[in-house]
């Protein structure tokens, strides 16, 4: 790569055998939901995740919205969330006339404070959606325990979280629903995708159908009933098959496509053990229990001035770094919809610190030091502009 190149923030992976796959699907005369390679991909993914039944939707965004749906949650409702997250852990609750109830997260990982959660719950909460920042796994044994407790289902957002484990098993499966993307950001892609994972037997069946436009459909393409028709609620939410073609490839190279990605994220984190130490950035804090997906490499500045000053001077250097979430409890939509459990301080705080760096699979080590390089080269001008002093106010927290 020229100097004179920009390095984007994200390139979305092929495997190369993307583009066969999908001329089988059109050869095969079934391009719709429910194909081949929709099969393909859902048995694999079961096999992966240890559930008994694996769903694939047009996005993430569908998989919540039908969770929603399956746990018949309605105005009245409350579901416990992060304030730190993406608009679609809250819309497809909100949809359904809901509250979100946004939660503090935690000063290490970002994610859900699970010491926080209790506080929240009231008689009107039916769910818990732990989203698992950068696919750092939440502190699910604690949270698995508190619903069940309450008698309150887990939706976990999976979305960065493909592939990888809390204390050795997959992220997703925990609760009584889980949803995954597949959007090109993603580690695995097809451009636009999800799947609801749905660990609960007794939602396999009423999930098919609420997938399957409230048709008994499935039913019938087992040869279970003769005809099919109409029997609850749902909508059209299957991923077409000239997706899921693409996504096989994908599927069948995850493992290889996490570890080149890991390379990228533990190349980065060797090179800024130095700035952490001068109390210039925090590195992200994965625990002990916790085998990530690298899903992102983020640092965080001492303040938000101070990030969006890092940014500016990655991108004066062609180095696109990105900030992340707006807290959605201060949003208008978020501020209308739904109620804070607690001040949200940290939520507040660590939102405006977040630099996320250029990360994909197919990163070269020398597209890797470049950024490196660049990284270096901000702290130091911003050092010299007296935006950044050594052993600023910066808090470290403990690595495992």
């Amino acid at each position: 790569m020229a100097i004179r190149d920009h390095v984007p923030f994200n390139r979305p992976y092929c495997t190369g055998d993307e583009q066969q796959h999908v001329l089988e699907a059109i050869a095969a005369g079934h391009i719709s939901g429910s194909g081949t390679f929709t099969e393909r991909c859902e048995r694999a993914l079961e096999d992966q995740l240890g559930v008994p039944r694996v769903i694939l939707t047009p996005s993430c965004t569908a998989a919540l919205e039908l969770s929603a749906l399956l746990l018949d949650i309605g105005p009245g409702d409350e579901v416990i969330m992060p304030s730190y997250t993406f608009t679609s852990t809250a819309n497809a609750f909100a949809l359904r006339g809901a509250a979100p109830v946004f939660v503090d997260v935690r000063e290490d990982t970002l994610n859900l404070d699970e010491t926080l959660v209790e506080a929240a719950i009231t008689a009107r909460t039916r769910a818990i959606v732990p989203v698992h920042y950068a696919g750092v796994g939440c502190e699910m044994d604690a949270l698995v325990e508190l619903a069940d407790r309450h008698g309150i289902a887990i939706v976990e957002d999976a979305a960065h979280a493909a592939m990888a484990t809390y204390r050795g098993r997959p992220l997703g499966g925990f609760g009584r629903l889980g949803t995954l993307s597949f959007h090109e950001t993603k580690n695995l892609t097809c451009g636009e995708g999800g799947a609801l994972i749905v660990s609960d037997p007794a939602l396999v069946a009423r999930a098919e159908i609420l997938r399957d436009k409230g048709t008994n459909r499935s039913a019938f393409m087992r040869g279970d009933v003769d005809r099919y028709t109409w029997v609850d609620i749902g909508s059209s939410l299957a991923l077409s098959d000239l997706n899921a073609a693409f996504l096989w490839a994908q599927l069948r190279e995850a493992v290889a496509i996490t570890n080149a990605r890991l390379r990228v994220w533990n190349r980065y984190d060797r090179a800024f053990g130095e700035l952490e130490a001068r109390g210039l950035v925090r590195r992200p804090v994965v625990p002990e229990h916790c085998d990530h997906n690298a899903h992102m490499y983020h640092l965080l500045l001492p303040s938000g001035e101070q990030r969006d000053a890092f940014i500016a001077a990655l991108r004066r250097r062609r180095v696109d770094a990105v900030f992340h979430y707006v807290p959605l409890h201060s949003s208008p939509a978020g501020r209308r919809c739904g109620r804070c459990a607690g001040s949200l301080e940290r939520t507040t705080r660590q939102s405006e610190r977040v630099a996320r760096l250029p990360l994909w699979a197919a990163m070269t080590d020398a597209t890797c030091d470049r950024v490196i390089a660049a990284v270096e080269a901000a702290i130091t001008e911003l050092l010299a502009a007296a935006v950044l002093s050594e052993r600023g106010p910066i808090a470290q927290v403990a690595r495992t």
